[in-house]
């Protein structure tokens, strides 16, 4: 049986999606004991995969990170770093593809294409030049402009799942799991117990009502509405970055596509110009 060893970043996907590739990014200046990227599928079965990971290999005490997408699961917060969520550790901005929405850095990528297609008339580039930083800038802006509606009841769902304490589950036991008995076995100790339980869920349950939504959807349409939420582009912090690129791509369908843009963008961008991926450097240097 093998023994894992050294430091393993856990991330969502498989070794194609951008999250692996973002992380080799951020670790490839790491001198000495450079970390093993583990892409782990669903950010809801992360729990699961780790513990079957570090079983099947026989690992004990093992020191790791969980990094993924912050999506609507946490709000950003007034600093630039990552967002703790239980043992994970989450992205400032939506998404990953966030990072990635840079009118110069599309620009340039646009430009290189172009000159390529000039020097080499088999290329396959059919977009021309590019249109400018301006209009490009002008192009991200107006799809989140599209999206504001839509990410205003996004949040607003969000914070009800995150106060009401839906996201637990109705169980079959209150004592940890199969294989744990309780004290009383009686039917009477039992059935006290799941009453408990009901009652418990009932008054989760009860948390998500109309009135709290539409709390959340004006507080967030409100926020949204700011004139700094747009000059100090805070949609490319709280707008989901998928989202983002659906609506830019439907809006201008003649322009470039973004999944090739974003292939070349993570060999291009700058993770310094982060300070949450910094920050996750510098985390996971000391794991041993």
């Amino acid at each position: 049986m093998s023994v894992v060893s050294g430091k393993i970043i856990f991330c969502e996907g498989k070794q194609t999606s951008l999250d692996f590739r973002l992380l080799n990014r951020v670790v490839e200046n790491l001198l000495t004991n450079k970390p093993t990227i583990v892409p782990s599928g669903s950010k809801f079965t992360f729990s699961i995969f780790v513990q079957g990971y570090f079983s099947r290999d026989g690992a004990t005490n093992q020191q790791y990170i969980i990094f993924r997408d912050r999506d609507f699961d946490a709000k950003p917060t007034a600093n630039i770093a990552l967002i703790p969520l239980n043992s994970m550790l989450l992205t400032h901005r939506a998404c990953v593809e966030n990072y990635l929405f840079n009118a110069d850095l599309i620009h340039n990528y646009w430009q290189t294409k172009y000159i390529e297609k000039q020097d080499n008339p088999t290329s396959k580039w059919g977009h021309g030049n590019s249109p400018g930083i301006e209009a490009i800038s002008g192009w991200i802006e107006a799809a989140a402009r599209s999206l504001q509606d839509y990410q205003t009841v996004r949040w607003a769902l969000a914070d009800l799942l995150q106060s009401s304490a839906t996201r637990h589950q109705f169980k079959t036991t209150w004592t940890g799991g199969s294989g744990k008995l309780p004290p009383s076995l009686t039917l009477q100790d039992c059935q006290t117990e799941a009453e408990a339980l009901i009652n418990q869920f009932q008054q989760a349950v009860a948390t998500v009502t109309l009135d709290r939504f539409e709390q959340s959807l004006a507080v967030y349409q409100q926020q949204f509405a700011q004139e700094e939420f747009w000059t100090q582009k805070q949609y490319l912090i709280w707008f989901h970055g998928k989202d983002i690129q659906k609506a830019m791509q439907q809006q201008k369908s003649q322009y470039i596509s973004l999944n090739a843009f974003f292939d070349w963008a993570l060999n291009q961008f700058d993770v310094n110009q982060y300070p949450d991926l910094i920050e996750l450097q510098n985390r996971i240097s000391p794991l041993q």
